[in-house]
């Protein structure tokens, strides 16, 4: 029987430093890594297919690079999930995977569904412009057949209906390579909202889709059974999901005992009902993107349904029902300055959340807000790593780089005082998970020496593993797609169709208090 084998890779980045970003444990198990290999059928028609998984984030040795050399095996490399900092790793892993003889490599995710590729197709690499579910199988009987089309999709970028698939953890052996074992599952697509910064819209619409209950339920059993700890639910908006109250309820009737995090937005503040069914249900953290405190900042960035006089309920609510609260903020909009930074972080430290992240404003391509920078020259950074909001790519009419990138550290470290840090352990010593409990304890304390070292918390995992560098594939690069960087890209509109979608998106809240 003929096979294919089908290599999918969630690509790293580049550090600051040229090597490629990699963990010795990994905070979680990518997504759409899980998605995509349960996506994939094991047969089609008389062909075999076999399917290998692999997140770069994690591997610690370089074994794995042996997947992609030719065989007597048909090879598919799909790289997925693919954002704007990760560009270049997988523009050079399907370099060297070309050079081993492997004649089908495909890129898909945000940046080629956002951004403009033409200049790299017909280079030995394609690109997928939609959802996998539009394209995912015509994409394998072409490598089955002999050959891919330079992209796929494009016409319409997501699905009017979520498909119901059942996700399938991966293998034991893989937990290990992470902190805990933790499966992602997205419930749900789509934000009914309208930020500027964000390219949620221009890769999942307005209109947010569901997968039914059913199947969900089906993965999180598959979870349970397979020593899965931790859910996180990667919808950008779990409280405007409309099925939400029907899947934390179904989760209360299994009574699966698997704690979760959702991520929400600030509206959260006014559904005390469906915070209640979230902590029944096992929420375990809330995250919610609060980005500033200065309603106009947040006008300027369109995202106005925003209001800051509610954050102080949200931590409240959270607490009563003894989940964490995880708050994300953004440093750097055009309005600020460093006494605006100055008393964002005292608010913030007054308010005292759970958790708290922080971001430089990164226009991120792709984005409405990165279409405006480079129309006005704003872009400062040639490089696609550097735009994963964790440095300064843009000339802010207030603050240097050098001012930007101190004042995310410093942040960090200023929040996470041993006084927060004493709080935070008190508080989740009565949480419902003593484990997970334990385990989040020593989390203030990792941000707090993160930040010392000048390393992202949230960049991926604990303890940097160096192996390779770009150093070692620009040469591959060069004579691939005869460049050192590519070309900081023009934007993708969206067809008239997905235009239209998004403009009729109906905005639905989840568990709405009467």
């Amino acid at each position: 029987m003929p096979k294919l084998k089908v290599v999918i890779v969630k690509p790293s980045k580049y550090g600051i430093d040229g090597f490629v970003e990699r963990f010795r444990w990994g905070f979680m198990p990518n997504s759409t890594l899980s998605y995509m290999a349960s996506l994939t059928p094991s047969r089609i028609g008389n062909w075999d297919v076999q399917v290998h998984a692999v997140d770069e984030y994690v591997q610690t040795d370089l074994s794995y690079l042996q997947l992609l050399n030719a065989t007597e095996t048909p090879t598919l490399l799909a790289l997925v999930g693919v954002q704007s900092h990760q560009f270049h790793r997988s523009l050079d892993l399907a370099a060297y995977a070309r050079s081993k003889g492997v004649l089908h490599c495909i890129i898909g995710g945000p940046h080629p569904m956002t951004c403009d590729t033409s200049q790299l197709q017909n280079r030995g690499v394609s690109f997928s412009m939609s959802e996998a579910e539009m394209v995912w199988n015509d994409i394998l009987r072409a490598a089955i057949e002999g050959a891919l089309k330079p992209r796929y999709g494009g016409e319409a970028r997501w699905q009017s209906e979520l498909s119901n698939t059942i996700v399938r953890p991966p293998p034991n052996k893989e937990f290990q390579r992470y902190i805990l074992p933790m499966l992602g599952l997205y419930p749900a697509r789509g934000c009914p909202f309208t930020c500027n910064f964000c390219s949620v819209i221009k890769i999942a619409g307005r209109q947010v889709r569901s997968a039914s209950i059913d199947s969900i339920i089906q993965s999180l059993r598959l979870a349970k059974q397979s020593g899965v700890r931790l859910i996180m639910f990667t919808s950008d908006n779990f409280n405007k999901y409309p099925d939400a109250t029907g899947l934390l309820n179904a989760m209360i009737d299994e009574r699966l005992d698997l704690p979760f995090f959702v991520q929400c937005d600030t509206q959260v503040a006014h559904q005390d009902n469906f915070i209640e069914l979230l902590g029944r249900a096992g929420c375990f953290q809330m995250f919610v993107g609060v980005e500033s405190f200065n309603r106009q900042t947040l006008l300027g960035a369109r995202k106005a349904q925003n209001h800051p006089s509610t954050y102080d309920q949200i931590i409240k609510k959270c607490r009563e029902q003894q989940f964490m609260s995880h708050f994300s903020n953004i440093i750097g909009f055009p309005q600020d300055t460093r006494e605006t930074i100055e008393e964002h972080l005292t608010v913030l430290r007054q308010l005292d959340p759970d958790i708290t992240s922080f971001y430089v404003l990164t226009p991120i391509p792709g984005t409405e807000q990165y279409r405006d920078f480079r129309r006005d020259g704003l872009l400062t950074e040639p490089n696609l790593d550097r735009y994963d909001t964790t440095y300064p790519t843009w000339r802010h009419p207030c603050l240097s780089s050098e001012e930007l990138d101190n004042a995310l550290y410093s942040c960090y470290r200023r929040f996470y005082s041993l006084s927060q840090m004493a709080g935070f352990i008190r508080r989740n010593g009565r949480q419902r998970n003593l484990h997970l409990s334990i385990l989040f304890s020593l989390y203030p304390a990792f941000n707090r020496y993160s930040a010392y070292t000048r390393h992202h918390p949230m960049s991926g995992g604990i303890r940097r593993i160096r192996l390779d560098s770009v150093s070692d594939f620009r040469h591959l690069r060069r004579e691939r797609y005869g460049f050192d960087l590519a070309p900081l890209p023009e934007c993708l509109e969206l067809s008239e169709a997905d235009s239209g979608i998004n403009s009729r998106a109906k905005l639905v809240t989840a568990g709405k208090n009467s």
